[in-house]
């Protein structure tokens, strides 16, 4: 038993697979945020020019 749980902390292949997860975890966020960002500023454009159309 104790053989098993030694090998299974030195094993080290699923590490790679859980990094580039979490790196793409990272990546996601970020781009949601971004994306956010860009919606809110664009959301606020359109309506100045909603507002800008409905007084002329």
């Amino acid at each position: 038993m104790f053989d098993r749980l030694s090998k299974l902390l030195r094993d080290r292949r699923g590490a790679t697979a859980i990094e580039y997860g979490l790196i793409l975890a990272l990546c996601v966020l970020m781009l949601m945020a971004a994306l956010r960002a860009m919606a809110i500023t664009t959301t606020g454009m359109w309506n100045s020019v909603a507002e800008n159309v409905s007084k002329a």
